[in-house]
């Protein structure tokens, strides 16, 4: 199996509904600046509303990072807004949901189940310039906490200033981190 990680975002254009509207967007829009691509089953679930909330919880967190958020599930974008208007939990999210009921962008980053036209809960953090710089995907009945993945958006935002830095387990800003070289081998 080949890895994902670093390679560039593929092209896609699909619907979306955000803050009572429509629109369309694509893989040059998710490429503008740092974003998160949330993969999960289907809307009126279980699990889903807990994950999305979460991530509407945080999300002006992400967004001082300069982080663009993007649910995404196999539903239609008529779907989200009916889902939209329907959850108090789902009325709190502000962020694009992205609709992919061809299954193309599922399918195109490993998260589409065949047997049943829904997506594994996917996790992606594409850096500006398209290149998908993190992958973590969960089986479903796995919630993911928005929390940590803020924590690891953060470590890959450091990294990619400070090229010669690396970040260590649990590392949050304003901790050490380390720069990889002879003189650290055997002395963690």
């Amino acid at each position: 199996m080949q890895t994902i990680i670093n390679s560039r975002l593929p092209e896609f254009s699909v619907q979306a509904y955000q803050n009572g509207e429509f629109r369309t967007v694509t893989n040059e829009d998710v490429a503008k600046t740092w974003s998160v691509l949330f993969f999960y089953p289907a809307d009126f679930t279980f699990v889903c509303p807990t994950e999305l909330g979460d991530m509407a919880d945080l999300y002006a967190n992400f967004r001082e990072m300069d982080v663009e958020i993007y649910s995404v599930s196999t539903d239609t974008h008529f779907v989200h807004k009916a889902w939209h208007d329907a959850s108090d939990t789902i009325k709190k999210i502000e962020y694009p949901m992205l609709a992919d009921p061809r299954g193309i962008l599922t399918r195109a980053l490993g998260v589409h189940i065949e047997e049943e036209g829904i997506a594994y809960r996917g996790t992606f953090l594409i850096a500006p310039g398209g290149e998908i710089k993190l992958c973590e995907i969960h089986d479903n009945g796995i919630g993911r906490n928005a929390a940590e993945l803020l924590r690891k958006v953060q470590a890959a935002q450091w990294v990619a200033a400070n090229p010669d830095e690396v970040c260590p387990a649990k590392w949050t800003p304003g901790e050490e981190t380390l720069k990889p070289g002879l003189d650290l081998v055997g002395k963690i």
